[in-house]
């Protein structure tokens, strides 16, 4: 009998211990769905679709898509005719995983430019391949002067220019054109979505009775055909939801849960016909039921970012100027320190604005010395900013001790707001050991052409240099380099408890060096955390080359560039239209996903301030104002512009996405390019009426964000985008608010249609509390020049 129990205890034990080997095992990011394109084959990084201690994959066979598996990457080949929605499945730690993933035709069009001089070789690049100068070679063929060529696009906005023997130039025939944002324009093609008919999926209701609990949508189908349980496409994490829990009832779609099967997941839906393919919903179940804000996760992010140096002085004592004869006040240290901003902190500034997440600059020692610039006209600079780390586990004398760093991220947990340390991993300044101690961690500044690989952006983008002084790591040709540095990230996130990066000059940096980053700290430090880490970079290029570094894989954000570069003259200029911003707005999503945590912004420490293009100081085309930084910097003179600045706040606080403020921007601080956008923060007394008024307009908004859920988890429903007004639901389960934002200098009065779906009859306006009826879905809205409007359907 004592053998019995014995072999009893030990299967036991076995099956527990197997039990608990496969949770720890399990895939618990989400993985995000695969876009293809019809009869194209693509693959994927299997690191970047999930993170696991261990790929032993076993793929099942598709009859869309064949699939192949090699060398860590998953090889995609749809079927030239399939369009639409499929999961491709797989076998992993004893479970069966799906992958969503979409495939769609892709049509050809045609560009042409004539020339007014001859060029030798001439080539189309743009947005559409990753802005290579090399691959997309135009032909003339007939001999009449015409150079031609096609490329597959899809529906929405392309720029684009034409390169000739090392010269950009813009299509002169084509009158639509944004500016690049380094000085210059771009190319406006705009291809139209051929399928107009409407196809979106709404949440409808959640219910709850014991024991269980229903998920409701509703499809808004204009499109021919029966909708069936085939159309419909669902996931709990990973795991694709049983035909037996999905109920159709006309258009509604009703998913039924046991009470024991949800805890904490993510539901996901969409629904494919005809070879479209709806917007994906997108639900985050916390406690069995739809999030709402008794819970923190990224998407709840509103970040403020803050230089050090130039946002309060808390210590006198470590106000130490560097002394160069050539040194300009503005390019200096001006005594702004880790004990101010932890002053800041414990008098609530940041509380009362609204914000959870502190982003502060680089807390590295840098040296004490001031370094000339290369490019004309050679000014001096010091390393106030942070970005010129001598050290790598030291902070720098001006700012304060690893101590101070410590008390601020403890300061900020006790009041509910995380912390996001600024990380340099592409360089280092020629006095740090590394690079004394190292050499062969880091490339050469000599190019084989005799030139020096001196801001190289894109032709070198993973080699050059920013300055002589500042020598880029060699991650590809030094692996002692790359695991050096990744270890020094993972070293401050324990250190200090930050809880994510702000990562500098991603596109320098090569895929694999944030590939082993994530690693270690999935391995080192998310064990330790209850949320988990949070990584948003840095990188200004293509949607294609900037999603290339956005995946469980490697960041989990960066900034969203490529909106704001759309957003900031549809704000800036009268003429220019919401459609165009929509039009973006949905590129967007298409690339990351309506839920996505990407950063939007309206101003940064390397961008000009929004003061100085809404005031008129600068042209919404200038990217490099330093020259009006440093000889006439701007100032506001119309009080009026300021109006300008709330309603972008109010556009950049209830769009998906994490709104990042930069300090000064909150009160509407003006400034060119760097350094003049970099001036001392100022507080209560030094701001002027004007600015004590777009300081309270600006609180109330991003309140409004920390307060609904809609505007931070919901889905994105246009209702009018037009050269004036812009009006856009954003609805979870928990509520629906309305956005009308108007940019016209004169008053408007609009009709609003609502989608079939709402079953309300009033919508009342978050700040006056005043209502409007809807009436047979429809409603009437009055709305003052250069104003918003946040509204909640009730």
């Amino acid at each position: 009998m004592k053998n019995l129990y014995a072999k009893i205890s030990i299967i036991f034990i076995t099956v527990l211990l197997i039990s608990c080997q496969s949770e720890s095992e399990k895939i618990k990011d989400i993985i995000q769905p695969i876009k293809l394109v019809s009869g194209k084959m693509d693959s994927v990084v299997i690191s970047d679709l999930f993170y696991a201690e261990k790929y032993d994959l076993k793929f099942e066979e598709n009859e869309n898509i064949e699939i192949n598996q090699n060398n860590g990457k998953l090889f995609l080949h749809p079927k030239q005719d399939f369009e639409g929605m499929a999961f491709i499945e797989f076998k992993a730690d004893m479970n069966i995983y799906s992958i969503p993933v979409i495939s769609k035709k892709i049509e050809y069009y045609g560009f042409s430019f004539k020339p007014d001089k001859k060029y030798e070789k001439i080539n189309l690049f743009g947005s559409f391949n990753g802005w290579d100068r090399t691959n997309l070679p135009m032909t003339d063929e007939n001999g009449d002067g015409v150079f031609e060529t096609e490329v597959p696009l899809e529906p929405g906005v392309h720029q684009y220019k034409f390169f000739g023997d090392g010269e950009e130039i813009i299509d002169f025939n084509n009158p639509n054109k944004v500016s690049n944002g380094m000085g210059s324009y771009n190319s406006i093609r705009v291809i139209e979505d051929p399928n107009t008919e409407k196809f979106y999926l709404h949440v409808d209701e959640f219910y709850s009775k014991n024991p269980k609990s229903t998920y409701s949508f509703f499809i808004e189908d204009e499109l021919d055909g029966e909708l069936n349980i085939d159309n419909v496409f669902a996931l709990l994490d990973n795991k694709k939801v049983s035909a037996d829990k999905i109920k159709l009832d006309n258009n509604f779609i009703n998913i039924d849960f046991n009470y024991d099967e949800l805890n904490n997941q993510t539901l996901r839906i969409a629904v494919t016909k005809n070879g479209r393919v709806s917007n994906i919903q997108t639900v985050k179940v916390v406690d069995g039921k739809p999030i709402d804000n008794s819970t923190f996760t990224w998407n709840d992010g509103i970040i403020y970012s803050l230089m050090i140096d130039r946002f309060y002085d808390g210590n006198s004592q470590n106000s130490l100027k560097v002394v160069h004869d050539s040194l300009s006040d503005k390019a200096n240290y001006m005594g702004g320190d880790l004990e101010g901003v932890l002053k800041k902190l414990n008098e609530g500034y940041f509380e009362k604005l609204g914000i959870n997440v502190l982003w502060i600059s680089p807390v590295y020692d840098n040296p004490n010395e001031a370094y000339k610039e290369y490019p004309a006209p050679h000014r001096y600079y010091s390393g106030y900013h942070g970005y010129w780390p001598v050290s790598s586990n030291t902070v720098d004398e001006h700012f304060g001790t690893l101590e101070n760093v410590k008390k601020i991220v403890s300061a900020a947990h006790k009041k509910g707001i995380k912390v996001l340390l600024d990380f340099v991993s592409n360089h280092v300044h020629i006095e740090h050991p590394y690079f004394k101690e190292h050499r062969n961690w880091f490339g050469q500044l000599e190019l084989p052409d005799g030139r020096l690989n001196l801001r190289f952006w894109d032709e070198f983008r993973l080699t050059t240099w920013f300055e002589p002084y500042l020598p880029s790591f060699d991650y590809l040709g030094s692996n002692e380099a790359l695991e050096t540095m990744t270890d020094v990230a993972v070293w401050w996130l324990n250190e200090t408890g930050a809880d994510g990066y702000r990562h500098d000059a991603v596109k320098h940096v090569p895929n694999e060096f944030w590939r082993r980053l994530n690693e270690k700290i999935r391995t080192e430090v998310a064990s330790k955390r209850q949320i988990p880490v949070y990584q948003i970079g840095e990188t200004f290029g293509s949607y294609e080359l900037i999603s290339s570094y956005v995946n469980n894989g490697q960041l989990n954000s960066q900034f969203n560039f490529n909106l704001y570069d759309v957003a900031l003259p549809t704000f800036i200029r009268q003429n220019s239209s919401f459609s165009t911003l929509d039009k973006e707005m949905n590129k967007t999503f298409s690339v990351y996903g309506v839920n996505n945590v990407m950063g939007n912004v309206m101003d940064s420490h390397d961008k000009n301030r929004f003061m100085a293009f809404a005031d008129g100081d600068l042209d919404a085309s200038q990217w490099s104002a330093i020259e009006e930084g440093w000889n006439n910097p701007p100032k506001v003179d119309n009080p009026e512009n300021y109006k300008k600045l709330i309603l972008y706040m109010a556009y950049m606080n209830t769009i998906p996405g994490l709104p990042v403020i930069y300090y000064g921007s909150e009160f509407g601080m003006s400034g060119a390019s760097d350094p003049d956008n970099r001036r001392m923060m100022r507080f209560d007394e030094q701001l002027s009426e004007n600015e004590k008024n777009t300081l309270k307009e600006v609180s109330k908004i991003v309140n409004i964000r920390k307060e609904h859920s809609a505007l931070r988890y919901g889905d994105f429903y246009t209702l009018q985008a037009d050269e004036n007004i812009y009006a856009y639901l954003r609805s979870d389960f928990n509520e629906r608010i309305l956005v009308v934002l108007n940019k016209s200098t004169e008053p408007q009065k609009i009709k609003l249609k609502m989608p079939q779906i709402l079953k309300k009859n009033s919508t009342t306006d978050l700040l006056s509390n005043e209502k409007y009826i809807i009436d047979q879905s429809e409603v009437e809205i009055e709305i003052l020049p250069r104003d918003w409007k946040i509204l909640e359907i009730i």
